[in-house]
């Protein structure tokens, strides 16, 4: 097959879900150089597409649905379906793209895609990342990448300059830590309580403590933040992105549940500290963070009892905070001796 000019990835969810896509296009720029790659996603995604050197152009999908897009000021000759979408899907085949790549797991894939992969995601044993990467065998491409190869396929070297007004925060002198407790939704979370006995067992003179969160979550950041013995800096709402993106770069680490700034930090080669239910496929083994610094905590077991409540997790809340607190006081003693060296 003639390889294409350019090439649309498809990705319309969550930010997490969009770090864990970019390495599509960094291999894709591995093997063809010369490709031109459009990202397309939801508008409040494009700071952290715009991020990664990989990628040429951001496609807002509601641009997709109703005009006519472009990559590098020519028509799309490829679009790889990373996330399946029935609407999406006809709309490519409407605008006659000519290489349409999808997986055989969708009906509706057999009538608008015309290269289709065998996959099935909720049954594979595979990462995310390793199964958006399966989908690049039509373009002849097969190898079977490692989590050592994927972290170097972010690209994230285009990132904002840091304004002073979130700069002039960080103290080089500690360890600072970003800990987001909330997920939009899209994990299993960690309870506040959980969070809240963690902060309170952090040293105040050996970290800095950034609490985050986005607009809607303020609230509940606000109850964790009032129920604290010591100080942290609440930035939940008020840090867009692409300065969070900046200010996840200039910190040490981050503590999260499975969701986007997690995966940032990991891709960035923090310390990215990830809290995950042994549930399939939430589980990390399908979504923990890629990274040099990456660790996860789960529990080991097999566990359906929780499947159904999503709002009070057992498997995830039975992780306890002496234990994260004990795996991030290593982060802070390791950033402590490089230092001394």
């Amino acid at each position: 097959m003639k390889i294409p000019e350019n090439i649309i990835i498809s990705r319309t969810d969550s930010i997490g879900d969009i770090i864990l896509a970019l390495p599509v296009a960094g291999v894709l720029k591995k093997y063809f150089p010369s490709i031109k790659i459009g990202l397309m996603g939801k508008e409040y995604t494009r700071e952290m597409v715009i991020a990664s050197e990989y990628i040429d152009e951001f496609i807002d999908v509601e641009d997709f649905l109703n005009k006519e897009v472009k990559i590098d000021g020519k028509r799309p000759e490829a679009i790889i379906h990373l996330l399946t979408n029935k609407v999406i899907s006809k709309r490519a085949l409407a605008l006659k793209i000519p290489v349409r790549i999808g997986t055989t797991g969708r009906i509706y894939h057999w009538f608008t895609c015309n290269k289709l992969v065998p996959l099935s995601r909720n049954k594979s044993l595979l990462h995310e990342a390793q199964l958006n990467l399966k989908l690049l065998k039509p373009l002849g491409i097969h190898e079977d990448f490692t989590f050592k190869t994927i972290q170097q396929l972010y690209g994230l070297t285009k990132l904002q300059p840091l304004e002073s007004r979130f700069s002039s925060c960080i103290q080089k002198d500690k360890y600072n830590i970003i800990i987001h407790p909330k997920s939009q939704g899209n994990a299993r979370e960690w309870s506040a309580e959980n969070f809240i006995q963690l902060i309170n067992l952090l040293d105040k003179e050996a970290y800095t403590i950034y609490i985050s969160g986005v607009e809607k979550e303020k609230k509940y950041v606000q109850q964790i933040t009032d129920k604290l013995n010591k100080p942290v800096i609440n930035m939940a709402g008020n840090i867009p992105l692409g300065q969070f993106i900046a200010f996840i770069n200039q910190c040490d680490g981050v503590l999260a549940n499975s969701t986007g700034p997690l995966h940032i930090a990991a891709a960035l080669e923090k310390d990215a500290l990830g809290i995950y239910p042994p549930i399939k496929p939430k589980h990390p083994g399908r979504w923990g963070p890629i990274g040099p610094k990456a660790q996860v905590f789960v529990l080991n077991k097999e566990c359906n009892d929780c499947r159904k409540d999503k709002e009070n997790c057992s498997c995830i809340n039975a992780i306890s905070p002496l234990s994260v607190k004990i795996s991030i006081d290593k982060c802070m003693l390791e950033k402590r001796q490089l230092n001394l060296k």
